[in-house]
């Protein structure tokens, strides 16, 4: 097995002349031949410098000028906040730390900017490219980020949510699945579930296939969350659930093997995953916001992302102070635009062969929520598209429900007209009903249980959810159905915020990480225990 080595990479070389004039404080530079932009803070004669990449969502610093000591930089697209003199954001606080790279001087009085970047996990064992055949590699779309893959004689299908909602009640599938959804999970040798986030792990869709198939495999990263942390309470019969660490190869068979790579801004619950088959390799980057940590293979056979934004309670849910509805409308254009953006560099960074723009594919279809899909506008996957082709060479795939792509075909021949098979004519690709009665009456259990009855339910509640220390008055309006449900069944809080079951006001208008983090990701794994709680109440 040949081992790949760590290797140093010079980001910026500042002269001389450069070095003598860094004043006390935050200096801003930028490397003019790759466009790329670092900060340095000098105290003295001692010097720190990172990258200018807010780890949030890639946004650039700018001097914070309300910061009077001169530490602190701020981002332009949420402004975060980072002290450069500790590396540590304080708006939000307790939230990241910021990678430091390495200053090194040059004997000639000049500076390197050096990053030391450790050994690709998938360039250990690398395997040379071989020649596919017509139809050996299919990737057939099915639903939002749902894929269904043939690698020579095996199966693989990514994310399966093909019926029901996510996040409660908030979300529905935009697209209509193919008929025979079913059958193909059922013909899958091996499933990938990237996260727990309901667009992905879809217990609904799980339900139905476990019926069947209750020990098919499933794989998933090691995350510190697990994906499968709420699996006892689902009703979902599976045995053959994997857990499986980061950056390192899981062979499938002789020809075909994978590897989850963790997110660089939520390690704790978000991947992202290589599949090679004959020395190809497909890059599903899913739904991370920096997928290991911004380092990804380049050149890959096919790559597909996320890229329609909306994912996200803000600003639609928010009201008062600034967020009036021409607020809200500038925000969410100027938003959308930056992620197109983002994602139209990556691309032209990476230099795939193929790109797939999936895992936007979602509306806001129950009629109680109109306001929230007339006001959640998102990004259209030919728009991003059309960016792409103009700024390089790499084809594009807007997919369709039951649409195909031969690998095999579209590399040999971007052109051939047998490369993508797009559903017959007539097929219905968009969906224009949801059953949403079972779904609902779910969440309305809920609302008349025994557990209501007591006001030190309360109490009680935010006990077990084990946020203390923190001086903090919440206010928040929910749909009382999905606000009972959550708390009965110790659900975390993303099922009301990216689901859109709140409505918010925030005086001061700061964003508290700490409380969000804790309540959308740290509550407890089991859930309450209500039993106990009314045996006490008597």
């Amino acid at each position: 097995m040949d081992r790949a080595k760590q290797t140093t990479e010079i980001l910026l070389h500042l002269s001389p002349v450069e070095v003598a004039n860094l004043k006390e404080g935050i200096n801003f530079f930028r490397n003019k031949s790759t466009g790329k932009d670092y900060i340095f803070y000098k105290n003295k004669n001692h010097l720190k410098a990172c990258k200018n990449l807010c780890k949030h969502q890639g946004g650039l610093f700018i001097k914070d000028i309300e910061d009077l000591d001169g530490r602190s930089v701020k981002c332009t697209k949420h402004n975060w906040k980072l002290d450069v003199s500790t590396m540590k954001y304080i708006n939000p606080p307790g939230s990241f730390c910021q990678d430091e790279l390495v200053v090194e001087m040059d004997g000639n009085n000049g500076l390197l900017l050096l990053e030391l970047n450790p050994p690709n996990p998938w360039d250990s064992d690398p395997r040379s490219p071989e020649d596919l055949a017509f139809g050996e590699v299919q990737i057939t779309y099915l639903t939002h980020a749902c894929m269904d893959l043939k690698l020579g004689d095996k199966r693989m299908v990514f994310d399966p949510w093909l019926i029901g909602p996510a996040f409660a009640r908030g979300w529905w599938l935009l697209h209509e699945p193919p008929s025979d959804w079913l059958e193909r999970l059922c013909k899958a040798d091996l499933i990938y579930i990237s996260h727990m986030h309901s667009d992905h792990l879809s217990y609904p869709t799980l339900k139905n296939l476990s019926v069947r198939r209750p020990d098919i495999p499933i794989y998933v990263g090691d995350t510190e969350r697990p994906v499968f942390w709420n699996l006892d309470q689902s009703d979902v019969q599976l045995t053959n659930i994997n857990v499986v660490p980061f950056g390192i190869w899981q062979q499938v068979d002789k020809n075909l093997r994978f590897m989850i790579l963790m997110d660089g801004v939520h390690p704790e619950m978000d991947t992202c995953i290589i599949v090679e088959y004959k020395g190809h390799k497909i890059l599903n980057t899913v739904d991370c916001t920096r997928p290991n940590g911004g380092r990804l293979p380049e050149k890959v056979a096919l790559m597909m992302s996320d890229f329609a934004g909306g994912a996200s309670g803000f600003p639609m849910t928010f009201s008062g102070g600034k967020f009036t509805e021409d607020w809200k409308a500038q925000f969410i254009k100027t938003e959308r635009k930056k992620l197109l953006n983002y994602k139209a560099q990556l691309v032209k960074d990476l230099q795939p062969r193929i790109y797939c723009p999936f895992a936007g594919y979602f509306v806001e279809s129950h009629p109680s929520d109109k306001y929230i899909k007339e006001t959640n506008i998102k990004n259209d996957p030919n728009e991003l598209n059309n960016l792409i082709k103009k700024n390089s060479d790499v084809v594009t795939w807007t997919p369709q429900p039951g649409a195909l792509l031969d690998l095999g075909r579209m590399l040999k021949d971007p052109t051939d007209s047998k490369g993508i098979t797009n559903p017959p004519e007539g097929t219905k690709i968009y969906k224009d009903s949801w059953d949403f009665e079972p779904y609902l009456n779910t969440l309305k259990a809920a609302v008349g249980d025994e557990i209501f009855l007591h006001s030190s339910w309360i109490k009680e509640y935010f006990t077990w959810a084990g946020f203390k220390n923190y001086n903090l008055v919440v206010r928040i309006r929910s749909r009382v159905d999905v606000i009972r449900y959550v708390v009965k069944n110790g659900r975390l809080w993303d099922d009301l915020y990216i689901g859109f079951q709140t409505r918010l006001q925030r005086d001061p208008d700061i964003y508290h990480h700490l409380f969000w983090n804790h309540f959308q990701i740290k509550l407890p794994l089991t859930p309450p225990n209500w039993r106990s709680f009314l045996m006490h109440c008597g």
